[in-house]
């Protein structure tokens, strides 16, 4: 597959709410768009994602983490623009350093969906786009400090960059001595499976570095056979591949449907690794999951242990992600 097939793919998503539920024949009065929220953060979902949404049914569980809705208008003093208070890690333009021993690069600003619970849809992206030039300052921040070991490569998608600014990442990180890992937060291989050519397949994994690809899945619907797939042959190149999921409120806070989520990464080779509480941004309410330490309590009587994720909050100014005990 070229550069070209995930470029043409990634133009042909649906960027209209009302496209989109047309195509999944559902009346957009019964869905309660809100096009007027859109204007913020605008909706974008590429075919393949859709083509695994339910035609008629507007509870999809696919369909709802990407429909902008009038839910997402209501204002709630206990959400905001910035909850993970992030501005404050923000060392340098496009690096995050956040928790000891690793930091966190900016690196693009776009994705290829929008999850309507991004906690970083208000992000200041236009602070946080260095030059190639500028970027050699986030590298020499990090040479600078022996005690960082792994670099993360965020955004928006860092998959979305090109093959040769990757490699510009890549070789400049591996460069620095006391790297030892190089991670990659990414949903591209999930909704966006063009984009998983030989070519990048090599470039993420032939450098001297341990690599990690953390996936973001919700449900298990959007892990069909096609999918499993690309996620078994980035594993063939020595990848380590895990998935963080995000509970949310009538998509899978229910033990079973985590069940079903695990068993499908399990067989795709993915680690079951995460799960977070919502992180209040703003018009992200109605995602709020109450009940998070019972399902998670259920889903380990269910389940081998492997395959139960951490429930994990984060919170600003803690030293990590605060695991939380589901267990009485």
């Amino acid at each position: 597959m070229s550069t070209n097939d995930w470029k043409k793919a990634l133009k042909e998503s649906f960027y209209s709410p009302l496209e989109l539920l047309e195509f999944l024949e559902i009346d957009s009065e019964e869905a309660k768009v809100s096009l007027n929220i859109t204007k913020k953060f605008k909706m974008i979902v590429p075919r393949s994602f859709a083509n695994r949404m339910q035609k008629g049914n507007i509870n999809d569980p696919l369909l709802k983490q990407v429909l902008p809705t009038i839910d997402e208008e209501v204002i709630d003093q206990a959400y905001s623009s910035d909850p993970l208070d992030e501005k404050n890690y923000n060392k340098v333009p496009g690096l995050l350093h956040k928790y000891h021993g690793r930091v966190l690069l900016i690196s693009q600003t776009s994705c290829a969906i929008h999850c309507r619970y991004c906690f970083r849809k208000e992000f200041d992206y236009k602070e946080n786009i260095p030059g190639r030039k500028d970027w050699l300052k986030a590298f020499e921040y990090i040479a600078n400090d022996q005690t960082i070991e792994e670099v993360i490569l965020s955004g928006g998608d860092p998959l979305l960059n090109n093959d040769e600014v990757l490699e510009f990442f890549i070789e400049n990180i591996q460069r620095i001595s006391h790297i030892k890992r190089f991670r990659i937060h990414s949903r591209i291989p999930v909704v966006l499976p063009e984009r998983m050519t030989n070519r990048l397949l090599k470039i993420l994994s032939e450098h001297r570095l341990d690599t990690v690809l953390v996936i973001h899945v919700n449900h298990p619907n959007e892990l069909d056979d096609g999918i499993r797939e690309v996620l078994k042959e980035i594993h063939k190149h020595g990848i380590i591949i895990l998935n963080q999921s995000t509970l949310l409120k009538d998509i899978n806070d229910d033990a079973n449907v985590l069940y079903a989520l695990s068993t499908k990464l399990i067989n795709a080779k993915v680690i079951p690794y995460y799960i977070h509480s919502l992180d209040t941004v703003s018009g992200t309410k109605h995602y709020n999951v109450d009940c998070a330490k019972d399902i998670m309590k259920k889903l380990s009587e269910i389940s081998s242990g492997f395959m139960v994720p951490i429930l994990t909050k984060e919170i600003p100014g803690y030293p990590s992600k605060k695991w939380l005990s589901f267990h009485s």
